[in-house]
């Protein structure tokens, strides 16, 4: 871009940043919209506020052939926001692309896999990371970001809070995950962070941010593959289990919406593809998940 055409990008590109703080849009949701405004300005070198339509079809024709299609939805999605929010014009062209509708069940961990993998490692913050992932049903962010304030000991309870659509949830406890997050934070006795990062108990005592997610992830397929685990999964895999556990145990699926902090049934109702049901109540069957695991903690 020519010194005119970048101020007026840059004019235009911070707009777009306004407008999607204004219609409370998550840190996740800016970040994405915002890369799908510079990734297209990047590809035609200039502002893509008058882009015509064949140089729309050009861009994503190149962006499918590049990327997934998870990418190609979240950059047509921001560029409609852009168009719209920024430019005051209707997005006309929904129909230029359409991501296939895939309809898949993921790769489903059992009780004894994941009691494995905390058993293949001697990290004790990535044994109790597993071990909390999975007992309550948490994403990795969740997980990661959890605080020692977070602990509702009396109720019984971890305090869930600014999740998926910036929603606060309440989630139970297991008396055994308790006594693991009570070891793990013993060890490095952060005043803040339950996951906090650091490679000595020192540089975790002081850390003022947690884990990185990355890193998290990166340990977690190398724990699988030590575990002899040969499925395709993630850190997420553990929310799937946890869901799965629970449809098996016979909790109806509100009370499972609500554990998971799931918007929709749907989303919980699909663990009904993958389970088993049989029957009973929440908290019992939640302790259930881990009361019998047998694991020898690392430091």
């Amino acid at each position: 871009m020519n010194p005119y055409q970048q101020r007026k990008f840059n004019s235009l590109y911070q707009q777009h940043l306004n407008a999607l703080r204004r219609q409370g849009k998550s840190d996740s949701t800016i970040d994405v919209y915002a890369r799908a405004v510079r990734r297209i300005a990047d590809y035609f070198d200039r502002s893509p506020h008058a882009l015509s339509f064949d140089e729309l079809s050009r861009y994503f024709d190149w962006l499918i052939s590049q990327r997934s299609w998870s990418t190609v939805k979240v950059d047509r999605n921001g560029l409609q926001f852009f168009y719209h929010h920024v430019l005051g014009q209707d997005w006309q062209w929904l129909d230029l692309v359409k991501p296939p509708q895939k309809h898949t069940l993921p790769a489903l961990l059992s009780r004894t896999e994941v009691l494995s993998m905390i058993n293949a490692t001697r990290e004790l913050r990535y044994q109790v990371f597993i071990l909390a992932a999975f007992s309550m049903g948490l994403r990795i962010g969740e997980a990661l970001n959890l605080t020692v304030a977070d602990i509702d000991t009396e109720h019984q309870q971890i305090h869930i809070r600014q999740a998926k659509g910036n929603k606060d949830r309440f989630v139970p406890l297991p008396e055994f995950t308790l006594q693991a997050l009570r070891r793990l934070w013993a060890s490095h006795r952060n005043t803040l962070w339950l996951f906090p990062s650091g490679q000595s108990p020192a540089e975790r005592a002081r850390a003022g941010i947690p884990m990185h997610r990355g890193s998290v992830q990166k340990a977690f397929r190398l724990i699988a593959k030590d575990a002899g685990i040969q499925k395709r999964i993630s850190p997420h895999s553990l929310r799937h289990a946890y869901g799965a556990c629970l449809v098996e145990a016979g909790l109806n699926l509100r009370s499972i919406q609500d554990a998971m902090g799931h918007a929709s049934p749907v989303t919980t109702a699909r663990y009904t593809q993958i389970t088993v049901p049989a029957r009973q109540n929440t908290l019992d069957h939640i302790q259930a998940l881990v009361d019998d695991f047998l694991i020898q903690w690392g430091a």
